[in-house]
């Protein structure tokens, strides 16, 4: 049983935002699969819902005139990963939805809902803010924009106020033309269960020179990470197995991995530093490199 105290289903943005408005403890339900669970639980915090299930104005994926590509928060797992468009531009998204839950989980979930609930360990997170992504949030004064990183406050805490609802991601034509990517999950038992450490990079190589490289963690600090610091120390190098080498001993400087009951620190730390190195290889052989 659901022990809710007040529920009610929005029929567009318009009408969640007042809702939410109305009730300052309201909270947005959609696909429901990390929400259920809390209520079964009895955290009274849930107590109020917003349903958005079926705003369709929110459940979209859309190359706008700019070849920007746009994907409205409704958007199931499911859609993400059969979508033509993510697949061909962005696979490396779609490789990392495709770890999420089982199949009636990814048919339910949503890619909006996984961005919103401000975990760490949220598997859409990492490929997205390697891409650059941004994200649309409207409320009752009006939209705004900001990068997906800074979206991202502290554990389950993102730059939503109270009347506010996101509307779109957007990865602009610039951050995925000619970048190629590769996501690793490293989890106890894989899709069904949450990562230990999620891993996403994504890089432009020319001539056997690495262009630019982003790199990007999930568990490995409060929020979702860009290791930026080495990404910064890579760019326009030759790639060899150094670079490699170099990428994976200078990423722990840029993560705050943390001791949890489903791993220890110096354990995430091992696993960061070698994913950054094969995540980061394999992102490279997608892009045509060869590493000699």
């Amino acid at each position: 049983m659901f022990n809710f105290k007040s529920y009610a289903r929005a029929g567009s943005v318009q009408e969640a935002i007042q809702l939410l408005g109305q009730n300052p403890e309201a909270h947005l339900i959609a696909g429901g699969t990390d929400m259920l669970v809390k209520l079964h639980k009895g955290k009274a915090q849930f107590d109020h819902l917003v349903d958005i299930h079926d705003i369709a104005e929110l459940n979209y994926i859309t190359q706008n005139d700019a070849n920007d590509i746009i994907i409205g928060p409704l958007t199931s797992f499911t859609q993400v990963a059969e979508s033509e468009l993510i697949c061909k531009r962005i696979p490396v998204l779609s490789q990392a939805v495709l770890t999420i839950g089982g199949p009636q989980v990814r048919n339910m979930a949503t890619i909006g809902g996984n961005l919103c609930n401000g975990v760490p360990s949220a598997d859409s997170a990492t490929p997205l803010i390697a891409l650059n992504a941004a994200v649309t949030i409207e409320g009752r004064d009006g939209s705004r924009q900001m990068p997906l990183e800074s979206f991202f406050l502290g554990p389950s805490q993102v730059a939503l106020e109270q009347d506010e609802i996101l509307t779109a991601i957007t990865i602009t034509r610039d951050n995925y033309t000619d970048y190629f990517g590769h996501f690793h999950k490293y989890a106890m038992r894989e899709a069904m269960d949450i990562s230990t450490i999620g891993c996403s990079a994504v890089c432009k190589i020319n001539d056997g020179t690495l262009q630019d490289l982003r790199l990007a963690f999930g568990v490995a600090a409060p929020v979702p990470i860009r290791c930026k610091g080495t990404e910064d120390k890579v760019r326009g190098r030759k790639i060899s197995p150094k670079l490699l080498t170099d990428i994976a001993n200078n990423v722990p400087s840029d993560v705050r991995p943390r001791t949890s009951w489903r791993a220890a620190k110096d354990f995430r730390l091992q696993i960061i530093t070698t994913l950054a190195h094969r995540v980061v290889e394999q992102a490279i052989l997608s892009a045509g490199g060869t590493i000699q």
